[in-house]
């Protein structure tokens, strides 16, 4: 018993130990790319303005078919780093701002996960869907940390909630087991739940439903984090709406913590946009997603080519970025709105 209370007295403190990460500055800002090339043998070799080198297989990165000229239909997803003007503001939250305490803030923000945390971060739905990742592949979310675990009661209410119905067998305020939180996908898919989860890319969902419980044991004896992150991702997002104060404020502690440790860790996001055989190093900032650097594929390409499949690239990321803003607005509307 006292080896539990003083676990969750341990995590109580975050919010205190937050005032001496944010009281320091960053010292210096995350490493920019000094060069970017195609190797051989399908890499993309990177050098970093603090000397390092990097050779990146291009089987490994996020790759898209996005076309020039096109507005995309739906929400498009990339896994960018974010930049360091995002980062520098972030850091310069006042820490009352997210400490749990009773402020009109923390009344407001606390109502939903996406509330919660967009009071605090900003942007929209990449901003949101990339912290929550990062701080789940770094180990600082843990949907089975001790301030996520429901009490055990024999308390059930009469009638029986449907709530309390498709909850009863959680250990934790979100779906951590495989086949439960499968089971509450499939139900909020029947009942038209699933929301934000609409906005989650395929692959991410896929490997959610094609996992079972001895496959994400196995993920987790290989400390296959970025797989975990994405699975953690969607249980977390299927029990949003069963969580309380104390579980938010948890989530958005992880989740500043994790963004102050972003800025010192984090390589460059290269994106392999296929139809232009480009690798694009992009971040994101407040605004949205933006290039910082651009190298192709081709041999001899020419450089008139260069600048029209530049600004081809660079047009179709505004588009991506005017959609986003379009279709999120639309979804905070029905879904998000305190």
């Amino acid at each position: 018993m006292l080896k539990k209370l003083s676990t969750i007295y341990l995590i109580s403190l975050s919010f205190t130990v937050l005032i001496i990460l944010f009281s320091f500055s960053r010292g210096q800002s995350q490493p920019r790319i000094k060069s970017m090339e195609w190797g051989s043998n399908l890499k993309i070799n990177v050098q970093l303005t603090n000397d390092s080198s990097y050779a990146i297989n291009v089987d490994t990165l996020y790759h898209t078919n996005q076309r020039a000229g096109r507005r995309p239909n739906q929400y498009t997803y990339y896994p960018a780093r974010f930049s360091d003007e995002f980062i520098d503001r972030i850091e310069a939250i006042r820490i009352d701002s997210f400490s749990g305490t009773n402020n009109s803030l923390g009344r407001v923000a606390g109502q939903t996960l996406w509330s919660s945390l967009h009071h605090l971060i900003g942007g929209d739905w990449a901003h949101f869907t990339n912290t929550i990742l990062f701080a789940i592949e770094k180990d600082y979310l843990q949907l089975t940390a001790p301030l996520m675990r429901r009490p055990k009661t024999n308390w059930r209410p009469s009638p029986a909630t449907e709530s309390y119905r498709r909850t009863k067998k959680w250990d934790y305020y979100v779906p951590e087991n495989q086949r439960l939180a499968q089971k509450e996908y499939q139900t909020q898919k029947q009942n038209g739940e699933l929301g934000a989860l609409k906005e989650i890319p395929d692959e991410f969902i896929n490997l959610f439903l094609e996992t079972n419980n001895r496959e994400y044991r196995r993920l987790k004896e290989k400390n296959e984090k970025g797989k975990i992150a994405k699975i953690d991702l969607i249980k977390l997002l299927l029990g949003a709406k069963y969580l309380s104060t104390v579980q938010i404020d948890y989530i958005k502690t992880m989740v500043m913590k994790a963004i102050n440790e972003h800025s010192k860790k984090e390589l460059p996001s290269i994106i392999i946009f296929s139809n232009f055989n480009a690798a694009v190093a992009m971040s994101l900032n407040e605004q949205g997603y933006q290039v910082d650097k651009i190298t192709f594929n081709d041999k001899n390409i020419s450089r008139k080519l260069k600048e029209d499949r530049t600004r081809a690239i660079k047009a179709i990321i505004d588009n991506i970025n005017k959609t986003n803003k379009e279709l999120f607005k639309k979804r905070l509307e029905s879904h998000y709105s305190n």
